[in-house]
């Protein structure tokens, strides 16, 4: 209502420019913003007050979607947009920076242009996108009159007048926009971020790969977006458009985000660097013209001495190459200069962007010149001092050496050449001295120049090879001899020593006398010591302290060590007795160390148990407080309340061995069917307790969905590639055989047939696998359908693979479809673009309304299904918003009487119960003690009480209801297949029978007539299987 009466409040306005009269206007606008917000707020309170019938059909207040009313909607999406907001402002701050510190660089006009444009760009897109968000949240976010984006002409006029400054500078500007224009300009962007690109590629001294990534990345999306807006002409005022792009601006703002970090280093990297190498070309050419500046002074010095010189042909010449050397280097120094200045212009053209001959006269003549200029003087200075009849000395030294220098001159300025000619042809994958080692082998491969190469090098090697083992050879002989003499001059050297030896000996004896003296201890070798240590094996303790000290002959303390190394030695070996005692305790020890610790002492093993889940704010939640209900006490939410938060596990039941993908309800109420990754399927009877009915097992592979026809008879469990058709007796009736993967299935509502969702296209087959129809839907990968009770419509969900254009998006995530689809006319009605992973469609029994489910985080949300002259259009009611964020589990379903309720499961255990035409919460269920494992859940609504089931990861199902007030509990003996129900404690789990001992069920429907005597049969050897597996207690309510 506020949207439809400020534009008019503003009109007003304008022309008055009494600063009093503004401001009395500004008072009364803002009361009556506020009596409006008043307004509102005692509609929804009298919505809320006002009792409705169960009988009376959902009323709306308009039929066309309206902006978000709630207020924490209108806070988070004003948040979002706030946030892009600053986003966008510091993308055009960094682009102000670089501009201010490009303008220091050479070429730099380019840049600052596109820079520039891209600033207006990116204004215009915030513009666009504020008007945007402020006609989904009028409250919060408030628009922004195009005077203080746009100057006024007199503010123009006088900016002319002061000062007119160049293009690059002037402030960006918004034209007059319309949201139509919201893929022009995500176009626009594209192609303006990409010349921006290009420009700050044109330096070529500094290259930034993030910053190139980050753009062509924006770009590529920026693309997709503006391909798949365009499907959506003149809906851009629509909600459900409008909020998709609202969606759009948290994947923009991280590309945004990107560009600005990237931004932020090539600033104090990239430019500094830029402006290095342009100083350090510019220094290089201030070098140059001051060298043929000198260059030049010198020359027309020289020219002094021979200018007047006009005889002969020496002194021509001599004039000739001074006077051509004199204007090479006066050339030089003027296109040094001319270089230095086009490289530090700022409105230069960028280097491939001038002609080749421009750019060779620029870079290359300045060196090209002065080289030829030096040449030139040389030659005339060579031919100078003989026409000047120099000394022969002289002129012959003056001549070698102007050879060598021009030589060695024109040999490295060939080589430069040849290294530009080669990076070029190769791109700068080969060097010059690589191609220069190539030629080389190609060259000496040539017959003759290789026997010319390689023969004189082969003989010296082989006249140095004899030559080496003839020196060996003789430094051998060398050795031999030398070894020969020592030897001999060793031996009779021994001769000549013993012989006087002996001599002084026999003299001794005859002079002198010995006396004999007493015997020495033995000296102990070292050979001796090792051996007395050495005490063979190794024995026990107990048997080496006996052999050192048990005996009686080795106490005394003065022995010599020579009987102590002899009584070690010969000790007497261990006794067989004593070794075999000490192995046998050495293998007790070894063993006692490997083997595992007792049961006594070890940890005891762990059995899961399963607890039960309870509310928070149920009637047993002591601890938590009752949620307010405030104005719904009087109303009919008031009355759901109590029977919502008196819900609690009553059974838990042992479904399967894996997870639980899906589960359902039957709509008679009579049945509840399970599937799960174990490959089979479980049909629950329902009642006080829930019994396994029947156990379908599926071979062929996981069992992703089960569906109940309209009658509850048939049931269809869906496989990877098939579907399979049950009765509710557990008979197969047939296995439909499908070539592509089957996404989803769904009844027709007369329940003559299926849709089958494969793919881009939908298959409408009957109960033997006929194909009735199919429904294409291109570019499309679709995930769910619903199909409304008069079979014209049907609402499908799915991911778009490709805009129109055939693009692809490079980051952001691929663009969601809700089509409404005319399935006599087999052409799309309405199409809603959504931005979160939708996976699950419901339509309520009235085909008014449609619950959509997401995947991750995103909250459900309720579309109402609308018919303008004959045609379907979508729009969106409601936004099911937790209290807290939560990741959600599995799809969401209509419960309670005549679907008044909305209730969704999330990963964490919690179940969250919506109203469904307030978007109230009305109960949260927080798993304290099972923690999260929920997976799936559904209600059961042809039964009262409220009951509804959820699945979970390790297989259990539970069953949710209101129990008995204030049971008594009996503790009784009963079977294993006995249902347990307790309301104090762990919640025991109904034992459901498996696939070894219950009745399995087969895919043919012959194997399935059993006589009465094989089903008496069956049931015996039941019973005493579940006999064998023992008693256990249950608990019953009486």
């Amino acid at each position: 209502m506020g949207r439809g009466i400020s534009p008019a409040v503003e009109a007003t306005a304008v022309p008055n420019t009494d600063p009093l009269a503004d401001a009395g206007h500004s008072k009364r606008k803002q009361t009556l913003l506020s009596l409006l917000d008043a307004l509102h707020e005692l509609t929804k309170d009298d919505d809320f007050a006002s009792p409705v019938s169960n009988n009376d059909r959902p009323s709306f207040e308009d039929d066309r979607d309206v902006p978000t009313v709630d207020e924490h909607l209108q806070k988070v999406g004003a948040d979002v947009f706030k946030k892009f907001e600053r986003r966008m402002t510091n993308l055009d701050r960094e682009l102000r920076n670089f501009a201010n510190a490009a303008r220091q660089l050479g070429s730099s006009v380019g840049i600052l242009s596109s820079s520039v444009h891209l600033r207006e760009r990116l204004a215009q897109l915030l513009w666009l996108f504020r008007e945007n968000a402020a006609d989904l949240f009028p409250r919060k976010v408030k628009r922004q009159p195009r005077e203080s984006l746009v100057d006024t002409a007199l503010q123009a006029a006088l900016r002319r007048k002061r000062h007119k400054g160049p293009s690059h500078v002037v402030n960006p500007t918004v034209d007059d926009l319309d949201p139509e224009d919201f893929p022009d300009q995500m176009r626009s962007l594209a192609h303006d971020v990409m010349t921006f690109l290009d420009c700050l590629n044109e330096f070529p001294e500094f290259s930034d790969e993030a910053v190139n990534a980050s753009i062509q990345s924006l770009e590529c999306d920026l693309k997709y977006w503006a391909s798949c807006l365009k499907a959506y002409e003149g809906q851009f005022r629509y909600p459900a458009v409008q909020r998709y792009l609202h969606d759009l601006t948290s994947e923009m703002g991280e590309h945004l985000d990107i560009i600005t970090g990237s931004l932020s280093v090539f600033i104090e990297i990239g430019v500094p660097t830029i402006r290095f190498a342009q100083e350090h070309a510019s220094q290089n050419l201030l070098n140059l013209s001051t060298v043929a500046t000198f260059f030049s002074a010198v020359t027309a010095t020289t020219m002094q001495f021979s200018y007047n010189m006009t005889e002969g042909t020496l002194a021509k010449a001599v004039n000739c190459f001074w006077f051509i050397s004199l204007v090479f280097s006066i050339q030089a120094a003027v296109n040094s200069l001319l270089g230095l200045t086009w490289k530090q212009a700022m409105y230069r053209s960028p280097g491939h962007r001038v002609p080749w001959w421009v750019h060779i006269w620029i870079k290359r003549s300045p060196l090209v010149f002065l080289v030829a200029s030096v040449a030139c003087f040389s030659m005339g200075l060579v031919l100078f001092g003989y026409s000047s009849g120099q000394d022969r000395v002289t002129t012959t030294l003056t001549s070698v050496f102007s050879a060598f220098s021009c030589i060695g001159l024109a040999a490295v300025s060939t080589w430069f050449i040849s290294e530009r000619m080669i990076f070029t042809k190769h791109q700068g994958q080969k060097w010059l001295a690589d191609v220069l080692s190539e030629a080389k082998v190609e060259l000496c491969s040539v017959p003759g120049i290789k026997w010319i190469i390689y023969e004189p090098r082969a003989l010296a090697w082989r006249t140095g090879r004899h030559v080496r083992e003839a020196g060996q050879w003789m430094v051998r002989q060398f050795r031999i001899a030398s070894d020969s003499v020592s030897r001999m001059s060793t031996r009779t050297l021994r001769r000549v020593s013993t012989m006087s030896t002996a001599i002084e000996k026999d003299q001794e004896d005859g002079t002198t006398e010995t006396l004999a003296s007493p015997q020495s201890p033995e000296p102990i070798s070292p050979l001796r010591m090792r051996q007395s240590n050495s005490t063979g094996p190794l024995l026990p303790i107990a048997e080496v302290r006996s052999s050192n000290f048990g005996s009686s002959d080795n106490l005394e303390m003065a022995t010599t060590m020579s009987d102590a190394s002899t009584a070690a030695q010969n000790a007497p070996p261990p006794s067989g007795k004593a070794r075999f005692v000490h192995a046998v305790h050495s293998v007790m020890m070894m063993r006692q160390a490997a083997s595992p610790m007792p049961f006594g002492l070890s940890l005891p093993p762990h059995t899961p148990t399963r607890r039960r889940t309870t509310s928070i704010d149920g009637p047993r939640g002591r601890s938590m407080s009752a949620e307010p209900i405030g104005m719904m006490r009087a109303s009919r939410v008031a009355a759901l309340v109590p029977k919502l938060k008196a819900l609690e596990t009553t059974q838990d039941l042992a479904a399967h061995q894996a997870l639980v993908r899906h589960l359902q309800f039957s709509p008679n109420g009579k049945f509840l069917a399970t599937s799960s990754w174990d490959r089979t399927s479980v049909i629950f009877r329902v009642g006080e307790p829930f019994t396994a009915h029947r156990i379908l097992a599926q071979p062929q592979g996981f069992v992703g969905q089960v569906a109940w026809s309209p009658n509850g008879t048939i049931l269809l469990t869906k496989l990877n590639r098939g579907v399979k058709v049950w009765n509710e007796d557990g008979v197969c009736k047939k296995t439909i055989d499908r070539r592509k993967n089957v996404q989803s299935i769904a009844w027709l509502p007369g329940g003559e047939g299926f849709l089958s969702v494969e793919g881009s296209d939908v298959v409408k087959l009957d109960l033997n696998g006929q194909v009735l129809d199919t429904y294409h839907f291109d570019r499309m990968v679709l995930h769910d359908v619903a199909v409304t009770q008069d079979c014209q419509r049907m609402l499908c969900v799915g991911t778009l693979m490709a805009s129109r254009d055939g693009l692809h998006p490079s980051k952001s995530r691929a663009e969601k479809q809700i089509i409404a689809f005319n399935m006599e006319k087999k052409e799309i009605e309405n199409r809603v673009p959504v931005l979160h992973d939708v996976r699950d469609i419901t339509l309520a029994h009235d085909d008014q309304v449609a619950l959509v489910s997401y995947e991750n985080k995103a909250p459900p949300q309720l579309w109402k299904l609308d018919l303008f002259k004959d045609t379907a259009r979508l729009s969106l009611r409601h936004t099911y918003m937790p209290k807290v964020t939560v990741d959600f589990a599995g799809p969401s379903y209509f419960g309670g009487k005549n679907d008044q309720l909305v209730l969704c499961a999330g990963k964490a255990g919690d179940i969250h119960i919506w109203d469904r035409e307030s978007a109230a919460l009305l109960h949260h269920v927080r798993a304290q003690a099972l923690g999260g494992d929920l997976t799936c859940i559904a209600w059961n609504a042809a039964v009262e009480p409220f009951v509804f089931a959820t699945g979970s990861h390790d297989g259990g199902v539970r069953i949710w209801t209101t129990p008995p007030n204030y049971p008594t509990i009996n503790v009784t003996e009963s079977t294993p297949g006995s249902y347990a129900n307790s309301t104090n404690g762990n919640t025991p789990r109904t034992g459901t029978p498996s696939l070894f001992d219950t009745e399995q069920q087969t895919s043919s429907p012959e194997q399935q007539d059993f006589t009465s005597e094989q089903f008496l049969q069956a049931a015996a050897q039941n019973v005493g299987a579940s006999t064998r597996l023992g008693e256990r207690k249950a608990v019953t309510f009486e």
